[in-house]
Formats: C-alpha cells, sequence, structure tokens
C-alpha cells in the first residue's frame, strides 16, 4: 500500500493543506475505502451545507422538522388544558361532574324563561279586552247603499222576495258582517248587516248598519268609536284592499260608496 501525501496551496487565501490519497495496487480494497469516505461525506453534507460567508446553513429537512417541533404546544400551554380538563371532569357529587352540572343548569335557564313568558302572555289580559256584551243595548245605526258594478240585472232583483235577491242579500249581509266583526275597533260593537233593497238598471243595493254600545258610554263612543267617519273609514278601506278578479260579482265599487247616521 503506498500514501502519497501532497501539498496543496489555496489560491483565495494562500493557505496550505494536505491532501491523502490512498492508492492499493492491490484487490480493491482502496477503493472501496473510497466509497466508505464518500458516503459519509455525502451524510454530513446532507446534514449542512456551506453558506456564502462560510458559515453552516440547515438542509430542507431539518427546517421542517423544526417548523412541526415549532408547532407544538409549549409546556405552559399543555399544563392549562389539562388543569381545565381536570376541573371539568371533576366529581362534584356521587358521579356527576362538574361539566355535566353546567349544561344542566343551561338548560334550566333556558327552561325558566320560556316558562316565563309562556305564564306572562297567559296571564296578562288587556282590560279593553274584558267586556259584557249583554250591556250593550242603546242601537246606532247607518243606512247607505254602494254598486255591484259585476251584476248583470235582472227582474227578479226588483223583488226581495225571490229566491235570487235573497240570495245575493243573504250573502252580502254575511260579507258585511265579516268586515265589522273583524274590526278591532268596532267589533265588540257590531250587532247586524241588512240588505233591504236592490234598484236601478247599474244594481244598486241599500244596506243598514246596526251597532249596540253601553248606556254608560254612549255619548263618547258616539262621538268617537261610532261615529260616522269611523264606521264609514272602516268600511271604504276594506273595499278599497278587495281584489276585483277575487270578489267576482260581489265587488263593490268603493267610489260608490254612500252612508249617513239613521237618527
Amino acid at each position: 500500500m503506498d500514501i502519497e501525501l501532497q501539498t496543496k496551496t489555496n489560491g483565495n487565501h494562500g493557505e496550505t493543506y494536505l491532501s491523502k490519497e490512498q492508492v492499493t495496487a492491490g484487490n480493491g480494497d482502496g477503493a472501496a475505502n473510497r466509497i466508505t469516505d464518500v458516503g459519509e461525506k455525502d451524510g454530513l453534507l446532507s446534514a449542512q451545507t456551506s453558506g456564502c460567508n462560510g458559515g453552516t446553513v440547515a438542509s430542507d429537512h431539518a427546517v421542517e422538522t423544526q417548523i412541526n417541533l415549532d408547532k407544538i404546544h409549549t409546556p405552559q400551554e399543555t399544563s392549562v388544558v389539562c388543569r381545565i380538563k381536570g376541573e371539568l371532569n371533576e366529581v362534584i357529587f356521587w358521579r356527576v361532574k362538574l361539566w355535566m352540572a353546567i349544561i344542566f343548569l343551561f338548560f334550566l335557564i333556558l327552561a325558566v324563561i320560556i316558562i316565563s313568558m309562556l305564564l306572562c302572555s297567559v296571564i296578562h289580559e288587556d282590560k279593553d279586552e274584558i267586556f259584557d256584551p249583554s250591556t250593550f243595548k242603546v242601537p246606532q245605526c247607518f243606512n247607505g247603499s254602494f254598486q255591484l258594478p259585476n251584476l248583470v240585472f235582472t227582474e227578479e232583483l226588483f223583488t226581495m222576495s225571490s229566491n235570487e235577491s235573497q240570495t245575493l242579500a243573504g250573502e252580502l249581509r254575511e260579507k258585511l258582517a265579516d268586515l265589522y266583526r273583524s274590526s278591532p275597533a268596532l267589533g265588540r260593537y257590531f250587532s247586524k248587516a241588512d240588505i233591504y233593497a236592490f234598484r236601478n238598471q247599474s244594481l244598486m243595493a241599500d244596506y243598514q248598519l246596526t251597532f249596540l254600545m253601553p248606556a254608560d258610554h254612549r255619548d263618547q263612543l258616539r262621538n268617537v268609536t261610532l261615529s260616522r267617519e269611523m264606521v264609514y273609514n272602516v268600511f271604504r278601506q276594506f273595499l278599497y284592499d278587495q281584489e276585483p278578479d277575487e270578489s267576482g260579482q260581489m265587488y263593490i265599487d268603493p267610489v260608490s260608496l254612500k252612508m249617513f247616521l239613521n237618527h
């Protein structure tokens, strides 16, 4: 085995270093040693590389490992989480744990709120809704007329005793009754609606509305709630809200509505 030492000079800094080459003239043992040396050097190079200024730079694998380690919770965070879990799993009494008690308390508060709202809605009574209809004995009547433009005039409509007149009058009475009974202000005072005549080629219908009110407040009711303006405006607003196509033959022309107080 021959060993040759060579002295080489670094051109950049003028430094001298030794280079050892092992040459074997035998069965190739030197080649095997050279391969081993290269493998060890490759392993070292994969772990680190030289930077521009001769510093050591971590390889890609090392950087990735460091990033994964950074993602792991710190010991302080882990201890806080473990402490919170331990407190939640702490048994308060018997087999009931703290987290069970918290959930039960939440649902209990929710149930109390819902029950309270239901009780308030049932117990609360509107004083305006409490009245005795038997005390409503003083009548207040309104007369008027309106036109039915979608109906075809026939001779039988002139006679109120005919079947056609009775049928039409009954449908109109029901329509007017539904209108005023559904009124929040006038519903409790409404008594009845009557259709007592059909006239003219344009088919005008004459009607009468009857309201009943208590004697104690009749003056106030006549001037405000059961005044001609109030009763008329409720009727007119209903007519303007109706759809001609849906009403069909029972459509009432809003412009033709007339009403006056029957003293």
